[in-house]
């Protein structure tokens, strides 16, 4: 059956920023289709629960305190998901973001910074897993979750927006050099209704001018990208690498208006 396509019965995957929004729910959604979730995140309390979630649902699932924008951080990750299962076969690259801001506020640090926790940590998580997933020979998939903002200019986001479009071209990059034995894809994700996005939730003006904007009529939810992760992870995307995928409703411009720098 082509569903058959999806299964990752006893597959070991990480996900990264596991412990709420997209990444809570891609690390549950794996789980459903059966993979082993090894859920990583800052806050060891939010990634226990989601490990939890996944072990009520009959798999294995291990909960590993990481920051990655600390180097000792992911190769422990990576060791630690090795001792434990002894293969890994998907990565969600799904830790990231940063908070909007004008182009002249925003410091060099803060550039650089947004940059190392979008772009330099999935790099590195890569790097370190890539080999693992080549010896366990069934192959494997990163995915990568980019922004819209990547590839669509808005005013607010050029450190964050920088940042993902290197993410997104990143992918392309890596795909060829690592095809056929492991495929890497990202989404560029639209507005999706997480904790990012309170700011936006809590205004009634600008969620009604952000729905009325997105073609179709909604803010996304985290199942709209949980579906795309168990695609491009499982053998159903089995021809599909080096490529970007826009889960966004349909949006082809900004949504709602961020303040200018008053030249």
């Amino acid at each position: 059956m082509i569903l058959d396509r999806f299964d990752l019965t006893d597959r070991v995957a990480i996900v990264t920023g596991a412990g709420r929004g997209i990444g809570e729910r891609a690390a549950t959604a794996l789980a459903e289709i059966g993979a082993d979730v090894v859920c990583a995140a800052r806050s060891q309390d939010q990634i226990d629960a989601t490990a939890e979630q996944i072990r009520d649902g009959g798999r294995r699932a291990l909960a590993v305190r990481t920051d990655v924008m600390q180097r000792d951080d992911i190769e422990t990750l990576v060791a630690t998901t090795m001792a434990e299962f002894g293969r890994i076969d998907v990565l969600v690259n799904n830790a990231g973001g940063w908070p909007p801001s004008e182009f002249l506020q925003t410091s060099e640090d803060d550039f650089e910074e947004a940059f190392r926790f979008n772009v330099t940590s999935a790099f590195q998580m890569t790097r370190l897993a890539v080999p693992h997933m080549a010896e366990s020979g069934g192959g494997g998939s990163v995915v990568n979750i980019s922004s819209r903002v990547a590839s669509m200019a808005m005013s607010g986001f050029v450190a964050y927006g920088t940042a993902k479009a290197a993410l997104s071209f990143m992918t392309r990059d890596i795909a060829a050099e690592l095809s056929p034995t492991v495929r890497v894809n990202a989404i560029e994700v639209g507005a999706v209704a997480t904790s990012a996005l309170e700011y936006v939730k809590s205004d009634e003006a600008i969620s009604r001018q952000l729905e009325e904007n997105t073609p179709m009529g909604r803010i996304g939810d985290v199942d709209d990208i949980a579906t795309m992760v168990l695609y491009l992870a499982s053998p159903a995307s089995s021809w599909v690498t080096g490529k970007t995928y826009q889960v966004d409703g349909g949006t082809e411009r900004a949504q709602f208006d961020m303040p200018r720098a008053d030249l």
